[in-house]
């Protein structure tokens, strides 16, 4: 399975700021990812986002089981936690010499639904990992991330080198050129923002993308790959734009 890019190549995919999306980027943004309500409140003005309706989102956000409060202080849930650890690992990958092994997943398990089949491929993928065809899923082995242990109910790890040219294989496998394209175009768009509401929404484009990138050996990607200097830039505008926030440092 070819990986998403977040918008069709060369553009980028902007999408409204409200008061929900707004409240979890500076939490996910934040570590320890909590906040209290005041700076919450306070935090969201330069985004555009009036005090009464972020205090409703927050209110929403708490009985949908997004946040727990104690005593004023807003967190993220554990689901969103885990939500969080993959955002950090997309700005910094846990990366490892290649060897020239790949990861290979076959799924082994049977008679399941559409929807369990759909939450599989999702982690599968989450994992950074690509269907060569169907049941049958890997990469190059450099990431440094576990292997989930409870995905043995349903498939069988490998390690294995295929006969296909590690580079052609790749490219088979991901977009890249699709991939690299978008992200040069995040990029300068990011550059050219400047108000705090636009870089927002710029950066939570980025984010997004950065989900997607495959995180391959430096050898099997195309020339100037534009990954680590996306990460950068991330990292520098989250940095800026999360000093207005009252509260602990992201």
């Amino acid at each position: 399975m070819r990986m998403n890019v977040s918008a069709r190549p060369g553009e980028v995919d902007l999408r409204p700021l409200s008061a929900r999306s707004v409240v979890l980027s500076l939490l996910l943004g934040t570590h320890p990812p909590e906040l209290a309500a005041k700076d919450l409140v306070s935090g969201v003005e330069p985004f555009g986002v009036g005090g009464s309706t972020v205090r409703a989102a927050l209110s929403r956000m708490v009985t949908a089981g997004d946040l727990r409060r104690t005593d004023g202080v807003y967190r993220l849930s554990e689901r969103l936690l885990e939500r969080q650890r993959r955002q950090d690992d997309a700005v910094q990958p846990d990366t490892r010499a290649w060897d020239g092994d790949w990861e290979m997943a076959v799924i082994t398990a049977t008679g399941r639904g559409p929807a369990e089949r759909a939450e599989l491929r999702g982690r599968l993928g989450a994992l950074r990992l690509a269907e060569l065809r169907e049941g049958v899923w890997l990469r190059p082995a450099n990431l440094g991330r576990p292997w989930p242990t409870d995905l043995g109910q349903v498939l069988r790890p490998f390690t294995a080198r295929p006969d296909t040219p590690p580079r052609e294989l790749a490219a088979g496998l991901w977009q890249l050129d699709a991939w690299a394209r978008t992200s040069r175009a995040l990029l300068a768009h990011v550059e050219r923002t400047h108000l705090p509401a636009d870089r927002f929404t710029a950066l939570a484009a980025v984010v997004r993308h950065l989900l997607s990138d495959p995180v391959l050996p430096p050898d099997l990607l195309p020339a100037d790959w534009p990954g680590p200097a996306l990460r950068t830039a991330y990292v520098h505008h989250r940095h800026t734009l999360t000093a207005l926030v009252p509260g602990p440092d992201a």
